[in-house]
């Protein structure tokens, strides 16, 4: 050893190499696949840890020997697994075979051996050697690999594995057309390029299994994706597993397997139900409540109310009186509150023409007005223009009609913490309409009010 090696240094030519022999110890032992090997006469040259846990035999019990017979192979058996090890020495590739071995305590185990032969430096066959492995474990691994093929290939679901930063590293198809891209083009994507709405609770799932673990159960999740035809909502059924590497001592996160559903339509379809089967029970609370009235128009405005719940934030009654609309009910217009008959009255709306109440009388049927996209002061001119609540963004004006008659119309209002007024909606408004058209109908022909 030079002087510089032996004070702690390198010369020029580097640190002294590990001998051949130790590295090569150290590469088998550290297999994570049992490996032995045989010389072209079929004596046992190698054996590893692996081997030795197998099988239970070590490494001097195991080296020298003469083959596997009678100590690693039952003696019947021994020639047939000698012959097909061996047989590879003289041709080319590997080969797949799997045998009984016997363990050092007797026991029986299966293996999946995969063999090649060995050349010496004349290229001349020199020996076998063997990597084997437990069947159940080669086949754990097959299953494992399959699954993970499938999963990224088949699966009718979206996966995707994104890591540690919360980008997406693997997507497969069904997740890529769910998110509106390729597989490639959605790698290392920010997912807030991808989802208009919704990403802070996607990343905040995604965090919590990084930090915590997986949750115990699938979570669901609305998102507004940005897509070429424009936003879509969604509502996707997620779960979510951590993910380590399986070589470090301790757990080191790798990232996140996020898997999920598009459960859209079930969802639509739920929420659908749910409202109808509400609103046909204010409906029929509605019914009842206006059976107790004693003043016809006191049951007209009842049934607004029930109306309003979960529907609208203001609710008007404006009736016809020779060619105009008169103002006969309405709610507050600074803060929610019943549907109250106008005090006096009498005096004609100056609706501007083409105001939709208008619209709604001269079709006999429904008209939906919005304000549109624009600022709170816009919105409140909109309002103001039409002498609504200034608060109001969304508009559905229903025409009260009783024995053939035009009565009236009754306006729904919306404030912008509301969606638009869609069909569904119209349909539901008519039927009130038409439960407030009974009544001012009564009302009228009682004679409390001109006809």
């Amino acid at each position: 050893m030079s002087a510089s090696t032996s004070s702690g240094t390198t010369d020029a030519l580097g640190p002294d190499p590990i001998p051949g022999a130790e590295l090569l110890a150290a590469l088998l032992d550290g297999m994570d696949a049992a490996l032995c090997a045989f010389d072209a006469d079929g004596t046992v040259t190698h054996w590893n840890r692996e081997a030795e846990r197998i099988l239970g035999w070590s490494a001097g019990e195991a080296v020298g020997r003469p083959g596997f017979a009678g100590w690693a192979v039952r003696r019947a058996d021994a020639g047939e697994v000698q012959g097909r090890l061996m047989a590879v020495m003289d041709g080319p590739g590997r080969q797949v075979h799997e045998f009984a071995l016997l363990r050092k305590d007797g026991g029986r185990v299966l293996v999946r051996t995969q063999s090649a032969g060995v050349r010496g430096a004349d290229g001349k066959p020199a020996g076998v050697y063997c990597a084997f492995s437990e069947v159940h474990a080669q086949i754990d691994l097959e299953r494992s690999i399959a699954l993970s093929e499938a999963l990224f290939e088949e699966a009718s679901w979206g996966v995707v594995l994104v890591d540690v930063d919360l980008r997406p590293t693997v997507v497969n198809a069904h997740a890529a057309r769910a998110l509106g891209g390729g597989r490639t083009t959605l790698l290392g994507r920010p997912l807030g390029e991808l989802i208009v709405q919704g990403v802070e609770d996607l990343e905040g799932a995604l965090q919590h299994v990084l930090a915590e673990g997986a949750p115990s159960a699938p979570a669901e999740l609305w998102v507004t994706l940005r897509t070429g035809d424009g936003d879509r909502r969604r509502c996707w059924r997620s779960g979510f597993l951590r993910l380590a590497s399986p070589l470090a001592e301790e757990p080191v996160p790798l990232g996140v397997g996020w898997l999920f559903q598009d459960v859209t339509a079930a969802k639509l379809a739920a929420q659908d139900a749910d409202r109808v089967r509400f609103r046909s029970s204010q409906l029929h609370r509605a019914s009842r409540s206006a059976a107790e009235c004693e003043d016809p128009m006191e049951a007209a405005t009842s049934s607004l109310d029930y109306a309003l719940a979960g529907f609208a934030d203001h609710a008007l009654i404006d009736l016809v009186v020779g060619e105009r609309l008169v103002r006969a009910a309405e709610t507050p217009s600074d803060a929610p509150g019943p549907c109250l008959q106008v005090a006096g009255g009498g005096i004609p709306l100056r609706y501007a023409p083409g105001h939709p109440a208008l619209q709604a009388v001269d079709r006999t049927g429904s008209v939906r007005a919005s304000a549109g996209a624009g600022s709170a002061q816009a919105a409140g001119e909109w309002a103001a223009e039409r002498r609504w609540p200034a608060d109001s963004v969304h508009a559905l004006c229903v025409v009260l009609r009783s024995r053939g008659r035009t009565l009236g119309v009754v306006t729904f209002l919306r404030a912008s913490h509301r969606a638009a007024f869609e069909r569904p909606d119209a349909v539901y408004a008519e039927s009130v309409a038409d439960r407030v058209a009974a009544s001012v109908d009564l009302h009228q022909a009682l004679g409390t009010v001109p006809p």
